[in-house]
């Protein structure tokens, strides 16, 4: 079984996503062990495991649900009414929608995509892949990219972080002259600086608490603040985004302490959260965080959506087709090993028995007459598994491999091997 267990923006409240997020490692860790292979995929927006159960057990969504409310400490109805699930092509077709672009707030997010492709990476390193995870997150990747080059979504697409400076317009008088404080200088930062310029904004100023931002301000062409003028710096701000992976906030009341006259916009895009809540309390303080951002999302462009959904929808289907395939194979090989055998055992016997008085061929060549004997007898068994081969794959592809698996052993004694 397949299964797919998923906590976003659309279903879950933004404290459940960060109860689950600050919980990655040892989520990540116990997964590997309570299944058969596991990938856990980790954004601003979701958390989503993607579980191979290693064979169709029942009772398996329930226990994955129970496992991941243990680890994260939270009420196993409250995750559960929260959690999306999705088993088997259902699995694969979420998949495939997520990786394209089409679950995030913003219609066709520029990131996901890399997203996908590194937590897969990240599983084959930690040796959690199956097979059947691997084809899976393959397709994805193949869904994803045609999606980008065959439909409006690529055009419509954009980051969290474009669209939050979107949001920011109208409380940002001038973007040349504005002063902007970056906190964090991980995977999303670069991104983040990208989306800050193309908005025209020139004075940017970063602030790192592990202590990189010496190095990512030189390298980005940024100024980087002293641990000792945190303070000031987001006193003068005009604007503070932040985007570190931290698991507990950065930045609290107390560093907003500095007395100030102006008006100040905190972007807070973890997830975790790097910014206290309660901080949007204070006076001359506006905070948005990544509900806040997701809820202001413009209408999709629905021609594109459509295209694409129906594009994902069409990859799922053909993963099915193939999920089949490989499911009713080894019933296949073993029915055509077992008549081959036969085959085999019968030329085998007639060999041993032929000898002298085999009627010879208008040559007197007794080995000729064999050979196509024997030839003829191939092509027949071949004929002779042809329809019944073509009808099992044609049952799974149906749904149906439970029956052409019993069909098989019915009337050959077959017995479908098992992993």
């Amino acid at each position: 079984m397949l299964l797919a267990l998923s906590l976003d923006h659309r279903g879950s409240a933004l404290p459940l996503r960060e109860a689950v997020a600050r919980r990655e490692a040892e989520i990540t860790s116990e997964f590997a062990e309570f299944c058969a292979g596991s990938v856990v995929l980790a954004t601003c927006n979701r958390f989503e495991l993607y579980l191979d159960a290693g064979r169709d057990t029942p009772e398996f969504p329930a226990a994955a649900l129970a496992r991941l409310a243990q680890i994260a400490e939270l009420p196993e109805d409250e995750l559960t009414a929260a959690a999306r699930v999705a088993s088997d092509v259902a699995a694969a077709e979420h998949l495939f929608a997520v990786a394209s672009g089409l679950e995030s707030a913003a219609l066709g997010e520029e990131e996901i995509a890399g997203q996908v492709r590194r937590a897969h990476t990240a599983a084959r390193s930690a040796q959690t892949v199956t097979d059947r995870l691997e084809r899976v997150f393959q397709t994805a990747t193949r869904t994803s990219r045609a999606v980008r080059e065959r439909t409006g979504v690529r055009e419509a697409g954009q980051s969290l972080v474009r669209l939050a400076l979107v949001l920011a317009e109208r409380r940002i008088a001038a973007w040349e002259d504005a002063e902007v404080v970056l906190v964090g200088t991980g995977a999303y930062a670069g991104a983040t600086v990208a989306a800050l310029r193309d908005r025209g904004a020139r004075r940017i100023s970063v602030h790192s608490p592990s202590g990189r931002a010496e190095a990512f301000a030189e390298s980005h062409g940024l100024t980087a603040v002293a641990p000792h003028g945190v303070g000031q710096a987001l006193a003068a701000a005009d604007l503070v985004v932040a985007c570190s992976a931290a698991q507990d906030p950065l930045l609290g009341a107390a560093d907003f302490a500095h007395p100030t006259a102006q008006e100040r916009l905190l972007l807070d895009l973890g997830m975790p959260r790097n910014i206290a809540p309660d901080v949007g309390a204070l006076p001359g303080i506006e905070l948005l965080d990544l509900d806040t951002v997701a809820r202001h999302i413009p209408i999709p462009e629905l021609s594109a959506e459509a295209e694409a959904r129906s594009l994902v929808r069409a990859a799922a289907a053909e993963f099915a087709t193939d999920q089949a395939e490989r499911a009713i194979a080894p019933t296949v090989s073993t029915l055509r090993g077992h008549v081959l055998g036969l085959l085999e055992d019968e030329l085998c016997r007639a060999r041993k028995g032929s000898p002298a008085g085999e009627a010879p061929d208008a040559d007197g060549n007794t080995d000729a007459v064999a050979a196509e004997v024997e030839a003829a007898l191939r092509r027949f068994t071949g004929r002779l598994l042809h329809e019944p081969t073509t009808r099992l794959r044609a049952l799974a592809r149906a749904g149906r491999a439970d029956e052409a698996q019993a069909a098989a052993h019915a009337l050959f004694g077959i017995e479908h091997p098992r992993p």
